[in-house]
């Protein structure tokens, strides 16, 4: 029987998951901030972890949000909930991802691509039609 840390370490071992430490890219390749991602009962959440573009980047807070994380600092926020592994493909679908600059929330779907190195992130508004896709890149 696997401990927690074991559960964890063996989820992040699996390069088709999800779970594990993503570096966020802007549209230029800067990177912006690594979110880690994780998995509880059955549910993909990720949190921002630290921030690569603004040195005051994680002491900020969600002024913008009008959920429970309003006012919350951006280091530890979550900003993905509710994703789930579409047992019919690849993608983890169903979700939430939040841009804490404008507090809006949007539907999340992701998928796990370059044999685990890369992450394809898609928020988008209503339909998945209606969004923008993002790569992020899986940290050693």
């Amino acid at each position: 029987m696997l401990t927690g840390n074991a559960l964890v370490a063996a989820a992040a071992a699996d390069v088709s998951s999800p779970v594990g430490v993503w570096r966020i890219v802007d549209e230029t390749g800067d990177p912006k901030a690594l979110i880690t991602i994780s998995e509880h009962d059955g549910e993909i959440v990720g949190a921002l972890t630290k921030s690569l573009g603004r040195p005051d980047g994680l002491e900020r807070r969600c002024t913008e949000c009008t959920d429970w994380r309003k006012d919350k600092k951006l280091q530890g926020l979550q900003i993905i909930r509710g994703l789930h592994k579409d047992p019919d493909s690849d993608e983890y679908v169903g979700g939430k991802i939040l841009d804490p600059d404008s507090g809006s929330e949007y539907g999340c779907k992701m998928r796990v691509v370059a044999g685990g190195k890369k992450l394809e992130v898609r928020g988008y508004f209503g339909i998945s039609l209606l969004g923008r896709t993002q790569t992020w890149i899986r940290e050693p």
